[in-house]
């Protein structure tokens, strides 16, 4: 049920708050602990250096993207708890079929970087939808007034997983030294799968798609549409409740029909500048982001000669995500209280995200200019910082802007911000690639006869040149919330 910002409170949220606050951080455990075991992976597949599976990396974004829509269509079709139980249903299976890869069965092997390559692919598309279906579930659950700040606690408890990740893996499969591995890459990948389902087996059994099913024991599949004014927007908001009249005619979710509440409105999306803005906003978001938890290991690494078995450095290597998570809260609590100030929700994300992401593009300028492992931890985890501030903004400016709606126009947002991180990860490859190969060609050898101290060296002007594309790409992002109007719906007439 939603509600107005002066409405009743749905009891029970917080607890839907907190299974969808786990949901977030296994998301992230999974995602993350592939990064963190790619120069393990790439080892055992026969392959010298990481960026031989950006490939790998890519498939699993573009399969995110693709899937992500369909995805957020089903979670406002059938509702989100049925969505959510096969997204991780699907992505767990897949990541523990991770650890499958290249394992050696007697005289056989089990696949290798191609099956490796489909298996993310799946594991993408599997995973599609997640955070759309949960943007619906607060949709139906939190009043509007509460959006930015739930969004707020859902990005930071991904964040701190993906944060805690790097040294959970240290200490259960690389080990430190003080204390030995206590299991190999392919067993971490199958326990992290089974905790998705056991996540499964608890979600499927307590969470109601609305408050009214909690109370009538199953879906009301008449539930009204009921516009309540939302004073932090000026204009009435659809609210979705059960056996009440409707204001100033409008007509319910039953005399409207289902198949118009439920078709997409892919003209109204592709044809609203906001909506477009909104996109390509995220994009922004998710470029500079995504090296986080895909190349910064392996950066540590051969930057500055952070060791795999050291514990300073796994908590460099998941920092960023846990001084992000600051932002996320931050951010989240930021944009309600200052809408509720200023009673104008438009001004408040602007300025969340203006001034958010202008400051990570100055933490990436700053990035390749620090000296030591302490100085560019600083300032990658700045980034981190300043760009998860805009996150709950972005979230909850979708449901501003999505109504009846929501789970497609966030999954538009975040399918383009998954290209956005696609290109991102594929463009740091390259530029090292290009790096090392420049290096090679300098010395007139081949590639795979440079030593690895003289290979590690070469690819630091490609991590820069990605640095410099991450900055500028965050300057034009900055510019693009400036055309972002919550006040807006993207979808003629929803409100």
């Amino acid at each position: 049920m939603t509600a107005g910002p002066d409405a009743a409170p749905a009891p029970g949220r917080h607890r839907v708050l907190l299974l969808l606050c786990l949901l977030a951080m296994i998301t992230y455990l999974d995602r993350v602990c592939f990064g963190a075991a790619a120069r393990v992976i790439a080892s055992d597949l026969g392959y010298s250096d990481v960026s031989a599976l950006r490939w790998a990396f890519t498939a699993f974004a573009l399969a995110y993207a693709v899937f992500e829509i369909p995805s957020g269509w089903i979670g406002d079709v059938l509702g989100p708890r049925s969505t959510l139980v096969r997204i991780v249903l699907v992505w767990s299976v897949c990541t523990a079929a991770t650890g499958l890869v290249g394992w050696k069965l007697g005289g056989a092997t089990l696949g290798g970087l191609s099956t490796l390559i489909v298996i993310r692919f799946l594991f993408g598309a599997g995973e599609a939808g997640a955070f759309p279906n949960i943007t619906r579930a607060l949709h139906n659950w939190f009043p509007p007034g509460e959006w930015s700040t739930a969004h707020g606690f859902i990005w930071m408890s991904g964040r701190i997983m993906g944060g805690i990740t790097p040294l959970v893996w240290t200490l259960l499969v690389v080990g430190t030294s003080e204390t030995p591995s206590l299991m190999s890459w392919r067993t971490a990948f199958v326990l992290f799968g089974v905790l998705g389902l056991a996540w499964c087996a608890i979600f499927a059994t307590t969470f109601r798609d609305r408050p009214t099913d909690v109370r009538r024991g199953s879906r009301a599949p008449t539930d009204r549409l009921v516009p309540v004014v939302d004073p932090t927007l000026g204009l009435p908001h659809a609210s979705e409740t059960s056996g009440r009249p409707t204001c100033h005619g409008q007509k319910t979710e039953t005399q409207q029909g289902t198949e118009s509440s439920h078709a997409v409105p892919w003209r109204d999306l592709l044809t609203s500048p906001n909506m477009w803005a909104i996109c390509l906003m995220y994009f922004g978001t998710s470029f500079g982001w995504y090296f986080n938890i895909t190349y910064l290991p392996t950066y540590l690494e051969q930057r500055y000669d952070v060791l795999p078995t050291s514990t300073l450095g796994a908590l460099y290597k998941g920092g960023p995500l846990w001084i992000g998570a600051a932002g996320c809260l931050l951010g989240g609590f930021l944009g309600d209280r200052l809408a509720r100030l200023w009673r104008d929700r438009r001004r408040a994300r602007v300025l969340i995200g203006v001034t958010g992401h202008s400051l990570a593009a100055l933490c990436w300028f700053i990035a390749p200019r620090a000296t030591t492992a302490h100085l560019f931890f600083i300032a990658v985890s700045l980034t981190a910082f300043f760009n998860d501030l805009t996150l709950s903004s972005a979230w909850a400016t979708c449901q501003d802007v999505g109504g009846r709606h929501t789970a497609v126009v966030s999954a538009w947002m975040n399918t383009v911000g998954t290209f956005g991180a696609a290109a991102a990860g594929w463009l740091t490859g390259w530029l090292v690639e290009r790096a090392i190969a420049a290096r090679a060609a300098q010395l007139d050898v081949a590639i795979d006869a440079l030593d690895k101290e003289t290979r590690n060296l070469a690819a630091i002007p490609g991590y820069e040149s990605s640095f410099l594309a991450y900055a500028v790409v965050y300057l034009l992002t900055a510019a693009l919330w400036t055309l972002i109007n919550p006040a807006r719906p993207v979808v003629r007439d929803d409100h």
